[in-house]
């Protein structure tokens, strides 16, 4: 058993990088404004030169932003051991939002001032960009896919949509991107001129792209290649959950921990293109892994029909919703719905004094109920299946609190996973039974 001394100091680190990695960007791009100071960019004689260099500013830290975007979705697993995927997702939207109103101001900037000085109007200096290079037709382009990918990011849009036809339109991000930068290089002074600024972009964009390109496109290919992944089994549940084993070789080499998820991929014709999210729901094996499915969307309903022998590609392991981010030797293991999944594997690894609280709508309805009974008779874990429909509180109707379900809960690690509100309801209710936040580890359902 890790000692509470060791948990604490392993705590503290991912702290430290949970908490420090988001201010770390910022100042590489404070970096990469002083360089631009430093070689002369803001040197400016009246208010027009200043407002120009502001807007070549803000050019320069949306670049930064956008590359550390690129980096926070590759996957790279030291990312991922660090911080987790949730949090590199959470912290890939926010710098999204930012990036998009910094370039905002540094088009609307340049414009309106080249505009001021060549005495054209705006529409007329937008269009004469054009004559400068086919990569300021690239760049006005690429701004415009930027704004389609942020517009149908928005909460009030994404809600409407089905995840496939969202998660197609995100990807002209990448495209956006590749329109966007010859004009940085091939424009911008700054960057075209030599010395430390350009040997500054050149390791961002190495090292962003370089990530992307070996975690999100290579190892996926290298994995497939040793591993070998097909359906073996589709097991149908009694609740209307599906379980499916995926069968391989080596399969101890990826390194899978109790609590984490894949993306999976399955290889027929109509499932090819379509990549989604499902937890382990046990302990990977060195032949085996099995994924628990819900019927709530289309393609998740659709996996029950899903072939015997279907070759399947996967990402991962992700997310650090696992043993390892222990802070306390006793831990309480909360579960909605099909959430259960990463918290029956878990249930599988975790020692010391251990409680899995289930909110079920009726025991009827709830998956893998009769594997997580069996495990928690093994183990020596406290059960409390809570059923009955949902109400103010998220674990009854009468609101009883976390603190009264498991009394020395502020001495223990809270891991909780179900969907987003009813997650956050939990949450609060653990941060107000003192539980740290470092010590709420939360895997969240939800694009």
């Amino acid at each position: 058993m890790t000692t509470v001394d060791a948990l604490s100091r392993r705590a503290a680190r991912r702290g430290l990088w949970r908490d420090g990695l988001e201010a770390a960007i910022y100042v590489v791009a404070a970096i990469g404004v002083a360089l631009f100071v430093a070689s002369g960019g803001l040197l400016a004689t009246s208010p027009v030169d200043h407002l120009y260099g502001l807007g070549r500013v803000a050019g320069i830290v949306a670049a930064v932003l956008v590359l550390a975007q690129i980096t926070l979705i590759s996957r790279a697993p030291f990312l991922e051991r660090a911080v987790g995927h949730d949090r590199a997702a959470a912290i890939h939207m926010r710098l999204g939002k930012v990036a998009f109103v910094l370039m905002l101001v540094h088009a609307a900037l340049i414009i309106v001032m080249t505009a001021r000085y060549d005495g054209r109007s705006i529409l007329s200096q937008s269009v004469a960009f054009w004559d400068l290079g086919w990569f300021m037709v690239a760049a006005q382009a690429g701004l415009g896919l930027f704004t389609i990918v942020v517009a149908t990011s928005l909460v009030v849009v994404r809600s409407r949509w089905r995840y496939e036809r969202w998660h197609a339109v995100h990807l002209l991000v990448y495209l956006a991107i590749a329109a966007v930068v010859p004009h940085q290089f091939l424009e911008g002074s700054t960057f075209r001129d030599g010395g430390a600024a350009w040997w500054f972009w050149l390791v961002l964009y190495s090292f962003a792209v370089g990530s992307f390109v070996t975690f999100r496109v290579a190892r996926p290919l290298v994995l497939a290649r040793r591993h070998r992944l097909r359906v073996a089994a589709v097991q149908p549940l009694p609740d209307g959950s599906t379980s499916i084993v995926v069968a391989g070789q080596d399969l101890e080499r990826l390194g899978a921990r109790p609590g984490q998820f894949m993306l999976w991929r399955f290889l027929d014709r109509d499932r090819w293109a379509q990549a989604h999210p499902y937890s382990l729901s046990r302990g990977p094996s060195p032949d085996s892994l099995r994924i628990t499915v819900k019927p709530s969307g289309d393609a998740s309903a659709a996996l029950r029909d899903v072939a015997i022998g279907t070759r399947v590609l996967a990402e991962g392991p992700l997310g650090v919703f696992t043993g390892v981010s222990r802070t306390a030797p006793g831990a309480v293991l909360i579960a909605a719905g099909i959430g259960v999944t990463p918290i029956r594997a878990l249930l599988e690894e975790l020692d010391g004094p251990t409680t899995v609280i289930l909110r079920v709508r009726s025991r009827e309805e709830a998956p893998l109920l009769d594997e997580v009974e069996e495990l928690a008779a093994a183990r020596g874990a406290e059960l409390r299946v809570i059923d009955g429909p949902r109400g103010r509180g998220w674990a009854t109707s009468a609101g009883e609190t976390l603190a009264g379900l498991v009394p020395d809960v502020a001495e223990r690690d809270v891991f909780v996973c179900g969907p987003v509100p009813w997650a956050d309801a939990v949450a609060a209710d653990a941060r107000a039974a003192g539980v740290p936040h470092v010590a709420i580890h939360r895997e969240r359902f939800g694009w």
